[in-house]
């Protein structure tokens, strides 16, 4: 969810402007994929790279996230989607960790649309975590499906469509091992602006493609 920050500068206003229209697009995103029928979506909303930001940007991103996940909560509860946060949360305080797991454990026995929240997220500290917990628990023979069971997405589908706004033409270190296969759309529109309209248009997108997985 790339741009907040250049849509807020486009009209003046301080980054945290910028992040809190980026929530309110989120929620929306959320809302149309319900609507939809997509049965996964996952949203990169805060990265490991992250916390070398300027602190008060940081501490501002993460008090919008933070509100509007714990807001949200008995909205998704009405719509019956499932919430899985995906992340290292060894970075949070303990009770911004309690907040978000209370979160999921309410919302884990949903069947609708599962929202996953990528927050402290790193596509190859995800990897390093999955390698330790593997030898740790003294695996053998490991396969591709040993070590999808020990990513932060397991017994998740992987991606068919990642999109990327806000112009940038690269992966960011965003599901590296799950989005082998994926097909990349990528748009100018800053994601504040992004809305139905883009999102439907990238989804036709993906639509006319031809996967062949390397055959």
């Amino acid at each position: 969810m790339d741009g907040n920050g250049r849509w807020a500068s486009k009209r003046a206003l301080p980054r945290t402007a910028g992040h809190k229209a980026g929530s309110e697009t989120f929620v929306k995103t959320v809302d149309a994929c319900d609507r939809l029928g997509i049965e996964v979506l996952t949203v990169y909303a805060f990265s490991t790279e992250n916390w070398q930001r300027d602190k008060e940007e940081v501490g501002g991103i993460l008090k919008i996230m933070h509100a509007y996940i714990i807001k949200y909560v008995p909205e998704l509860m009405k719509k019956n989607i499932r919430l899985r946060i995906l992340g290292d949360m060894s970075y949070f305080d303990e009770e911004s960790r309690k907040a978000l797991e209370e979160s999921e454990r309410k919302l884990q026995n949903n069947t609708g649309l599962t929202l996953c929240v990528a927050l402290s997220y790193g596509g190859r500290n995800e990897i390093r975590q999955a390698v330790n917990a593997i030898i740790a628990a003294g695996e053998k023979d490991v396969d591709e499906e040993t070590v999808s069971r020990y990513l932060y997405t397991a017994g998740l589908p992987d991606p068919d469509l990642v999109i990327r706004t806000g112009g940038e033409k690269r992966i960011s270190n965003f599901l590296l091992w799950q989005s082998a296969y994926a097909e990349y759309y990528f748009t100018d529109t800053l994601w504040p602006d992004f809305d139905e309209d883009c999102l439907k248009e990238a989804i036709a997108e993906f639509g006319n493609r031809k996967r062949r997985y390397g055959k």
